[in-house]
């Protein structure tokens, strides 16, 4: 049993190492040209000669996700808990939930920048158009799995509609709404970086796309690997406090597996 913890826990580590030798001999062995596809030596000399910089624009890049992320759960949370309360609320603003959802976020930025100027507001702005909407969607689903039989049963017995939603309803959702945060999280980074590549001067999108004009093609993996590590470590601490907060929802069986 050690032994299997032991590999589970391992699992990660030499999978990633296992991609980057197979990405860096692939490289070599199809001579594949440095401004088409660096291999992990070149990016790692990249980071290292450009660390001050991919280090300072990487937190400014946080920091604006974190605030955008931050926002889209407390209005994702309030505003699902507003659709999930009623059937003909959920039926009413659904369909424009929807329709907003599918306006791809890039064109909104412009219309961020007319109204905030270019920097940090479009930037949290856009993390938070672009993440909010999963946690809207899982919190009203958690509200409408609510079966009616067991609600007549609760009404029967005296209970409320706010007493259903407290006792019931909202305990009910928490397993949907501490699992759509690993997808919020990881969302609030792509429209961060949407932003910064459109409309700031700072951030790794920017940085990203300075590099992309000077043909600095390694800096640009740099990068990427830079936004890859701050998204694992956030959705690491988004499943982290889903599992601290939903323990008692979720399978033992799956934890064993």
């Amino acid at each position: 049993m050690k032994n299997r913890s032991l590999a589970i826990t391992l699992s990660p580590w030499l999978y990633t190492l296992a991609l980057f030798a197979i990405w860096e001999a692939s490289v070599w062995i199809f001579s594949i040209p440095v401004f088409f596809l660096p291999p992990p030596s070149t990016i790692a000399v990249a980071i290292y000669d450009y660390w001050p910089a991919i280090y300072r624009n990487s937190l400014i890049t946080l920091w604006a996700t974190l605030v955008g992320f931050g926002l889209a759960v407390g209005f994702g949370l309030l505003l699902g808990l507003v659709i999930g309360w009623s059937r003909s609320i959920y039926a009413g603003l659904y369909p424009l939930m929807i329709g907003f959802n599918a306006i791809p976020k890039v064109a909104v930025v412009p219309i961020l920048v007319l109204w905030f100027g270019i920097g940090f507001v479009p930037a949290v702005l856009t993390a938070f158009l672009i993440s909010f909407f999963p946690i809207v969607v899982n919190v009203a689903t958690g509200l409408a799995t609510i079966e009616p039989e067991l609600e007549d049963v609760l009404k029967a017995l005296g209970a409320s509609k706010l007493d259903i939603m407290r006792k019931v309803g909202i305990p009910r959702t928490l397993p949907y709404f501490f699992g759509s945060l690993k997808v919020a999280i990881t969302l609030a980074f792509v429209g961060t970086v949407i932003s910064e590549s459109v409309a700031s001067n700072n951030g790794i999108g920017n940085l990203m796309l300075q590099a992309q004009a000077q043909f600095q093609v390694p800096l640009i993996f740099a990068g990427l690997i830079a936004l890859a590590v701050e998204g694992i470590v956030m959705y690491w601490l988004m499943a982290v406090l889903e599992k601290r907060m939903t323990g008692w929802a979720q399978r033992s069986g799956f934890a064993q597996n």
